[in-house]
């Protein structure tokens, strides 16, 4: 079971309220911005620089609704339609139409084509296929929002799913190309400095010892035959990541203080390799 005192700080809220509330709280969005480069996190902040939201990214967030918080929930955020018909061709208006977008106006939600929807009851589908997925995600909490003041920094996290199995162990799902090569994207993307940071903001909030907390990835491939695998990341990798997490925020804290955000690139580098 999910510890108590853990489960008793959690807060539902809204992506939106959730996002909103960044602006006052570190995510580790926000950390992976700054280890980056502090200047990019800055022009963040200062709203000089944006994320792209891209396409799969959306897709992603749907796969999400449909396999963490079921399908009375999916149905209720997304409309799943092509979107009304041409009466002349026979088929639905392209997108970009302004037909179209009138349409899409009404809906008041986000719209899923047939296919898209498709696509994601098979990336659902192929994360229940796998053993250790399904007994993962079949009794949990999806989408818990902990809010703690972590190295004299306010910090937040929404986590995928807190599982009762294992103690309450943290699960975090991805989508990925290739299966066979996540592990490489997995070190890309620094996912376990994310996972670091949502386990060392759970822990604050609990008051208990991080490694009580065991922290999995389940990714599923966003193509056929839409394989799924699990991992459990290492104490060792967790550790580093932590402690490298914990040195990013002091530095964050300087740089709060004193008004300087560098590039990371402010010195002489010698390129003696070919």
């Amino acid at each position: 079971m999910i510890p108590a005192s853990l489960s008793n700080q959690f807060v539902f809220e809204p992506a939106e309220s959730y996002h909103a509330a960044a602006k006052d709280y570190l995510t580790s969005h926000h950390l992976a911005d700054f280890r980056r480069c502090p200047l990019l996190y800055r022009w963040k902040q200062l709203g000089l620089a944006k994320d792209k939201d891209r396409p799969a990214y959306f897709l992603g967030r749907a796969a999400h609704t449909l396999i963490l918080e079921g399908r009375e929930k999916f149905l209720a955020e997304y409309v799943i339609s092509d979107g009304p018909i041409n009466r002349t061709t026979g088929k639905p208006f392209k997108s970009d139409s302004q037909a179209y977008q009138k349409w899409a106006e009404t809906q008041g939600k986000p719209i899923l084509t047939e296919e898209q929807a498709k696509e994601i009851e098979q990336l659902a589908a192929g994360v229940m296929s796998q053993a250790i997925a399904k007994e993962l995600l079949a009794s949990g909490v999806a989408e818990a929002v902990l809010r703690a003041r972590w190295h004299e920094v306010d910090c937040q996290i929404r986590v995928d799913w807190f599982t009762h199995l294992a103690g309450g162990a943290i699960v975090d799902l991805k989508t990925c190309d290739h299966l066979d090569y996540f592990e490489v994207d997995a070190r890309k993307f620094r996912y376990a400095h994310q996972l670091a940071f949502y386990r060392s903001i759970s822990a604050a909030t609990a008051n208990i010892d991080p490694r009580e907390l065991p922290v999995h990835m389940i990714a599923v491939e966003k193509q056929p035959p839409f394989r799924c695998g699990v991992w459990r990341l290492g104490e060792d990798v967790l550790a580093i990541a932590q402690k490298e997490n914990e040195e990013a925020v002091k530095r964050l804290r300087d740089c709060r203080q004193r008004n300087v955000w560098p590039t990371g690139y402010e010195g002489l580098r010698i390129f003696d390799w070919i």
